[in-house]
């Protein structure tokens, strides 16, 4: 995949600069609470503002459904951007109309203009072309760097970026977006092999689609969290009160059917930690992943798992690691998401990290450098993996 990136825009000295960024950070009290996708923002944006341009920012944050909603106003996220950019950030209280539209056009080099929660517009989630045209009349230049929502068709990422791409204007992706292909095509183009892909999670309907893709690219999936459940039961296991999807056994026999044709090993717990609620205070047991007690539920895959998929992980050369392992933010429940991030991180292969939950255990853990790549994608990162074309990608390809 050949993008357009920031190398290709020639010389932006006095340009307006439109960015979508992924700023879907967590907020409480009017505060951000984990500013990592902000950080990993910074870097184009502060290349951008080196080269002599004024920013005109855009990100989404929350679900409003096209409604004003007023504990998803972006001004907060504009307070720490500031900080850490040690600049000045306007917030405006509007998307487009005349407000912004008149701030946008008097901006000077090294401003910074965020424009209010790009989903408070309905428009925005139609990919509506009236709503990008009004958003492109603020900036000269298109910059994509949110790779979390390049899997959506939404306006800011598909439509608008097509505008510029078809009036001939500059168009490209930042240097997230940059890094992010470039890291998670190791995955996809010859990844050395053994592969070895660990997932966990809750649902295993969030992921059957990516188990389906990754079945016919790796040579190992371990199976943790929640999610191992479903394909426990629907082998006749006894699970207790764990948490099960019955409407998806037919889906995880064919997976694991088709792993077995492919040779590739899909690793179940062999034990876990089990309790009858999900609290710290709780009392807990390891038992057979198999022979969960009634009215216990598995909260975290036992010692002897995190042995097994040790010993996987030893032996790969490639690892994928999306999803923990277990309820890791109670401690009782966290030594098997803290036992396979630490030997995914001591393993010598090439190791990529994806999901928000595996990134916040990885930085609970202080164990970011041992990772090749940590994805900032979530479901983005996914379908990435799984081979799909995103729209927010395809339209700035070259060629």
């Amino acid at each position: 995949m050949r993008l357009r990136t920031i190398d290709d825009l020639g010389d932006l000295a006095g340009t307006r600069v439109f960015v979508r960024l992924d700023l879907n950070v967590p907020l409480a009290e009017g505060r951000v609470t984990d500013d990592v996708r902000i950080r990993a923002s910074i870097p184009t944006l502060e290349e951008l503002l080196g080269r002599g341009t004024s920013l005109v920012l855009a990100c989404h944050l929350g679900r409003p459904k096209g409604t004003v909603r007023e504990e998803l106003r972006l001004a907060p996220v504009g307070d720490r951007l500031a900080e850490l950019l040690g600049r000045d950030v306007m917030a405006l209280d509007e998307v487009t109309g005349n407000g912004p539209s008149a701030v946008c056009s008097h901006v000077e080099p090294g401003e910074i203009v965020l424009l209010e929660n790009l989903r408070f517009d309905p428009r925005e989630e139609r990919n509506d072309e009236t709503f990008a045209s009004e958003l492109a009349e603020l900036a000269d230049v298109y910059v994509d760097d949110a790779f979390g929502a390049v899997h959506r068709a939404h306006a800011s990422v598909s439509a608008l970026p097509a505008r510029f791409v078809r009036d001939e204007r500059p168009a490209a992706v930042g240097r997230l977006i940059e890094r992010e292909v470039e890291g998670l095509s190791r995955l996809l183009d010859e990844p050395q092999r053994p592969y070895v892909a660990v997932l966990g999670g809750a649902k295993v309907s969030d992921k059957l689609s990516t188990i389906g893709a990754l079945v016919e690219r790796v040579d190992a999936i371990l199976i943790g969290g929640a999610m191992a459940f479903t394909f426990i039961a629907a082998q006749g296991g006894e699970v207790g009160a764990s948490l099960v999807e019955p409407d998806r056994f037919d889906d995880v026999r064919a997976a694991r059917e088709r792993a077995d044709e492919r040779g590739v090993v899909l690793q179940l717990p062999e034990d876990v930690v089990a309790a009858s609620e999900m609290s710290v205070d709780a009392a807990h047991t390891t038992v057979k992943a198999a022979d969960v007690p009634q009215g216990k539920m598995g909260l975290d895959i036992g010692p002897r798992t995190v042995e097994e998929f040790a010993r996987s992980i030893a032996e790969a050369k490639t690892i994928l690691w999306n999803g923990p392992m277990g309820v890791f933010e109670l401690e009782p429940f966290s030594a098997g998401t803290r036992g396979v991030a630490t030997a995914i991180a001591g393993s010598k292969a090439y190791t990529v990290a994806g999901g928000g939950d595996s990134l916040a255990a990885i930085a609970k853990l202080d164990l970011e450098d041992g990772f090749d790549h940590l994805s900032t994608g979530g479901g983005a990162t996914l379908e990435f993996l799984e081979g799909r074309d995103l729209p927010g990608l395809t339209v700035l390809e070259v060629g």
